[in-house]
């Protein structure tokens, strides 16, 4: 069987596996947090923040520098970094290497590319088109699509319905706990890039096949045939 006959659907996440987006985010965070008379954060406490979404984020940022925020604090303080973080401009340096030829080839070979992040929808979108990722993609899920993010599966689901594929046809690249998670609820496998944000050791999320580079995509995609 082809690979596009197996998997005629690709569904990535976003940060941690199509883009570098620590330095960006943390930036953003950091300019809310000196907003509010905050320290700011190191990139590499960032990182492990990133992935449950942007109140869930500006959560931990607020409580490593001794805030726990209420929740009538924590929608307002979300929606300022929200604003931050997307005025920021957007340099496509941050797209890891070989993303955008993997992609074009994928998408040349008939495949049907989704994108299922916990960002929000619409940043996700603007983002895709300042990087001149957004006709590549045929849909998108945002951590505000659905009711519940990843690692529930909906937002996957949500995204195989609108490229009218099921559990049979589609599978989901990205980078750590909640994306393996979302797959496994969907019923569909899991490919783990080893570059990204994971939280956990690499052999603990429980992907079907890891790829230490974007490129190994389509051999790791063979093999899963």
């Amino acid at each position: 069987m082809s690979i596009l006959k197996r998997f005629p659907a690709l569904i990535f996440d976003f940060d941690g596996t199509l883009t570098d987006s620590a330095p960006d985010i943390t930036l953003g965070l950091n300019r809310l947090l000196a907003q509010e008379g905050r320290r700011e954060l190191p990139l590499s406490m960032v990182h492990h923040m990133i992935g449950d979404g942007a109140g869930r984020l500006v959560e931990q940022a607020f409580a490593a520098t001794g805030v726990a925020l209420t929740p009538a604090e924590l929608g307002p303080m979300t929606a300022r970094y929200l604003a931050i973080y997307g005025a920021l401009p957007v340099d496509r340096s941050c797209i890891y290497p070989d993303v955008v030829d993997t992609l074009t080839a994928l998408k040349q070979a008939g495949h049907r590319l989704g994108l299922c992040t916990n960002k929000p929808a619409g940043i996700s979108v603007d983002l895709l088109g300042e990087l001149g990722l957004d006709t590549l993609f045929d849909a998108v899920a945002g951590g505000d699509s659905v009711a519940r993010r990843k690692p529930h599966p909906d937002p996957l689901l949500f995204v195989m319905d609108r490229l009218g594929v099921d559990a049979g046809g589609a599978v989901m690249v990205g980078d750590n706990a909640n994306d393996v998670a979302a797959a496994r609820g969907a019923g569909v496998p899991a490919v783990a890039v080893a570059y990204g944000y994971p939280r956990m050791p690499l052999a603990e999320l429980g992907a079907d096949i890891i790829i230490d580079r974007f490129a190994d995509l389509p051999t790791a995609l063979a093999r899963l045939v």
